[in-house]
């Protein structure tokens, strides 16, 4: 596995920081309920699920946007496929990741599964249910123009823009807009105005709605028909 590894310090026992950007990889309130309200909600999921649909995300982080949308296609009761293609620069280690997701009892079993397929190196991995992780290790600027894909719905998910502006560059944004099918989506806890215009250049339609816990707004968007 290529890529620099993360550095990590811990606030509150289980609240994972990165030293390299000064920013937690999720909310100190609850993180498992900002991914389903941030990225699930946003992009309308589970109710748009389908054979065959495709999350992408910039950022992988801990793994707790993939298990969170793992779960939610496991409850819904469709049939077949769910791919999911993250790509992380600075992928977390693999005793990192378990002490973050210790704080979730709910990912405690598909957390297993994936910190012993991450803890030996692999990158793509098939967990129960018919969903298919691929992790792009790389910093994206380089790997996502080289991405020949379509997803249905994308996780805009990289540290705080003021901290790591590099992932939400218009550049990085118009390849987040060629990389979406007809009629996806894209949700992001942020609601800069760069990300948001970096995101209307990049063809979508772009919202505003409120934000989750103490953040005022966050930022949805669709993609506009051509």
């Amino acid at each position: 596995m290529q890529g620099q590894r993360a550095d990590i310090d811990w606030r509150a026992g289980d609240v994972p920081v990165s030293t390299r950007f000064d920013d937690p990889y999720f909310s100190l309130e609850n993180g498992l309920e900002e991914t389903r309200y941030v990225f699930l909600d946003g992009n309308g999921l589970p109710g748009r699920f389908r054979d065959g649909f495709h999350v992408a995300e910039l950022g992988f982080g801990t793994g707790l946007n993939f298990l969170t949308t793992l779960l939610a296609w496991q409850a819904s009761g469709v049939s077949g496929r769910l791919l999911f293609t993250s790509f992380e620069a600075y992928p977390m280690a693999a005793p990192d990741m378990a002490q973050a997701l210790s704080a979730f009892p709910e990912l405690v079993e598909p957390a297993g599964h994936l910190i012993r397929a991450w803890d030996r190196g692999e990158t793509t991995v098939t967990l129960p249910g018919g969903v298919e992780l691929r992790i792009v290790v790389g910093d994206a600027r380089a790997t996502l123009p080289e991405w020949q894909h379509k997803a249905d719905a994308w996780f805009l998910d990289g540290f705080s823009p003021a901290k790591n502006p590099e992932l939400w560059g218009p550049d990085l944004m118009a390849e987040v807009g060629r990389c979406t099918a007809p009629s996806g989506t894209a949700a992001t806890y942020t609601a800069a105005g760069f990300v948001r215009r970096g995101l209307e250049d990049a063809g979508f339609d772009v919202t505003r709605r409120p934000g989750y816990g103490r953040k005022r707004h966050m930022t949805v968007a669709t993609l506009r028909a051509t």
